[in-house]
Order: structure tokens, then sequence, then C-alpha cells
């Protein structure tokens, strides 16, 4: 497989909404030159682009396969079949970039040896409209250009954070990882609130999902913390006071929250063991 391009081939093992949202992420930022897409159902839908060679079979690659970066995009229950395969790419000096939950270094480690340079990334699903933010680790094998590679990777598709820790990861997943369900989860219940109180269902449904996208919008642009955007809305003895009275309450959202990322910190523990 030949570069159509003059930057790094990729070989992105996975084509799944995350993998593609990664892979048109990179096409349009002009991020790699080539990618080989390892994916056995075929990418349906993706238009032909002559810097993209999809494939359905691993075996299908080239003898002497060489690419900058492997991306391991497949689910964790999968990986253990799938990820060995590519260790002699990775053998050749590739990268291992991984965006699957609950699969450690040790795990990486032990499909491609202890040599590998091996990053842990833990995307979310706002990646699917270029507005994901991605955690990631790097272990000691892997060389300042590999690093700076795999961030340009993930930042086509968002915001990139680094950390030092592994063991983190299980606190970033369980905060940024599901933090898009908690807030579908906050205009579910916001629209249902606004029904109960005698509001047509629709309109409800339709003023807590744009108060929800606008407040985040606003909070991701204004440089004033969230804390002060909350106090700006809230007047003496208002409305709003009245409603933060019941979710700032000792028994009001904050420790629900941090019983449930408590819960999913655990829980990510768990499956990487």
């Amino acid at each position: 497989v030949s570069s159509a391009g003059t930057g790094p081939e990729v070989l992105l093992v996975g084509c799944g909404k995350m993998g593609q949202a990664m892979l048109s992420g990179w096409l349009g930022a002009g991020t790699i030159g080539h990618a080989t897409v390892v994916e056995p159902g075929g990418v349906p839908g993706f238009a032909e682009d002559d810097r993209v060679t999809i494939l359905s079979d691993p075996a299908a690659l080239p003898a002497a396969y060489r690419a900058a970066v492997v991306l391991l995009a497949v689910k964790p229950q999968v990986m253990p079949q799938a990820a060995p395969v590519y260790r002699p790419v990775v053998e050749r000096g590739a990268v291992v970039l991984s965006i699957a939950a609950g699969k450690t270094m040790t795990a990486f480690a032990e499909y491609y040896g202890g040599a590998a340079a091996i990053v842990r990334a833990m995307p979310n699903t706002p990646a699917a409209i270029g507005r994901g933010i991605s955690v990631a680790v790097a272990n000691a094998n892997v060389a300042p250009a590999q690093r700076a590679l795999c961030d340009r990777l993930l930042a086509a598709v968002g915001s990139v954070e680094w950390v030092a820790e592994e063991g983190l990861l299980d606190a970033v997943t369980a905060l940024s990882g599901g933090g898009p369900a908690y807030v579908f989860l906050l205009i579910e219940a916001l629209a249902s609130a606004g029904a109960k109180a005698g509001l047509p269902a629709e309109l409800a449904m339709r003023l807590a999902r744009e108060t929800v996208s606008g407040a985040g919008e606003l909070a991701r642009l204004s440089p004033e913390s969230a804390e002060q955007l909350r106090k700006n809305v809230t007047s003496p003895k208002g409305t709003t006071l009245a409603a933060l009275e019941i979710l700032m309450a000792p028994d009001g959202v904050q420790p629900l929250f941090d019983a449930a990322v408590a819960a999913a910190t655990a829980r990510a523990r768990e499956l990487a063991q």
C-alpha cells in the first residue's frame, strides 16, 4: 500500500462509528497521507477516496506492509482476537494507538511485546461532529514524534488532553467517556419535567435540547467559570434560585453525580482486570 499524500500511513483496524468519525476527520484536516482500513463488513456509505484503501481481511495486507500508526478501534471483547494479527506491523516501527475501553497497556504488551510503543486514548461520541474530547496516555517506549502524531490524529475529532498515569483513564472513562449519556439523560429529565408542568411534550423536548446545547456552547466559548455562568442566570429570590435550592440541596444532584461517576470508575477498573 503506497501513500497518496505527504502525511503518514495509518492502519485503522475497525471502522465503526468512532473509526469513521476519526477517518473523516483525518481526511478533512489533511492529517494523513493514506489510510488502510481493515473492516470485515466494509464501510457502507463511505465515498471512495484515493487516500483510503479498505480491506475486509488483514491477510490482504502486503507482506512487508509498514505504517506509522496502528489505530485499534474495535470493541474490547474482540480485541484479543483482532489485535495480535498486527504484531509484524508494530515490530516494523508502528506506534499502537488504542481507543478501546478497559484494555490496558499490559494487555497490549502481551500482544505486541515489551518493546512496543503504545498509546491508550479515551475519546467520546461528540467526536462524530468534531467536538469530542480525548484523554491519552503513552508508555515509555513512545517517542516524542510518535506522541505528537497520535495527538494530531486524535485532535482531528476534537480536543486532546494527556495524563501521565494510566489508572486515571478509569475516571476519564466515567466522566467524559460516559458523560454524553449523562447529558442526554439531563435533556430527557428536563423535557419530562416541562411536560409535567403543562408544556406540550414536543415543545418541552425542543426547549430542553436547545437549552442544554446552547448552554454547553456558552460554557465552551465563555471565559467565565461554570460557577459564574450559573450565577449570571440566577436572580436573588427569583425562579432559577427556587429550582437551584432543590438541585443544590445536600441530597441534590452533586451526591448523585459523585455516586454515578464513582460507580462507572469502579466498573472501568473491573473491566481492565
